[in-house]
């Protein structure tokens, strides 16, 4: 992968995109950017053996995926009026409360699931609709990025609980490549990501050995020696 040059931008002080970058805003790319439906009263609180549709909440968002063994449920009585907030493979969720900006692909796994109201949903134009042609993988990619990460904090509202709005967030400025290159860097991020969570749930399940075999060891109830 070659690095490539950016240039100081005379006008506002921010280096301007490599040959053949553009840097339109979030809601450019877009062609919806939906905060999650309000829930009160509907959100069963029961695992996906019940019965109804997945949801996912904020904090199933881990490492750019979503992570949801056991997710939550909205009963279908509820679901069935819900219908322009199911996801779909390629969708962008991001959080809005709390801790703003964690961020995750929708995969096929994710279809057809509903999604939290401190969640929003990001859906990218189709490509043949004259937008600049934004791969999901990479502009998940981007929004996990510092500065992404940096100019989501800086605007989130100040109080108790940090928010940031579905419109601010279509403002956000993304350095976007051409086509190809999105594709490159998406898969290699997203390559990284795959590793990053299997060592971490190789960290987890060693911690979690090393705690069973210390106290086994140190209760007497298994034997030290050779």
């Amino acid at each position: 992968m070659t690095s490539a040059n950016t240039h100081p931008d005379p006008a506002c002080g921010e280096p301007q995109p490599p040959e053949g970058w553009q840097r339109p805003s979030l809601g450019d790319l877009c062609a919806s950017i939906q905060a999650g439906p309000g829930l009160a009263g509907r959100e069963s609180g029961k695992t996906a053996t019940a019965d109804g549709v997945p949801l996912v909440l904020p904090r199933d968002l881990s490492g750019q995926r979503i992570v949801s063994p056991e997710p939550a449920v909205v009963p279908w009585s509820a679901a069935r009026t819900l219908e322009r907030y199911l996801l779909a493979e390629g969708d962008i969720l991001i959080t809005r409360t709390g801790t703003v900006g964690r961020c995750a692909l929708v995969t096929p796994e994710q279809c057809g699931w509903l999604y939290h109201p401190n969640l929003v949903r990001l859906r990218l134009r189709p490509r043949e609709a004259g937008s600049p042609g934004a791969r999901a993988a990479y502009v998940t990619a981007y929004l996990s990025s510092a500065a992404a990460q940096d100019w989501i904090r800086a605007r989130a509202a100040a109080a108790v609980i940090p928010s940031v709005s579905a419109r601010t967030l279509g403002e956000l400025p993304v350095l976007l490549p051409p086509p190809a290159e999105q594709e490159t860097i998406g898969a290699t991020l997203a390559a990284l990501d795959d590793k990053v969570r299997a060592h971490t749930e190789i960290a987890r399940a060693t911690g979690e050995y090393r705690a069973a075999l210390a106290e086994a060891l140190m209760s007497g109830a298994l034997a030290a020696g050779p």
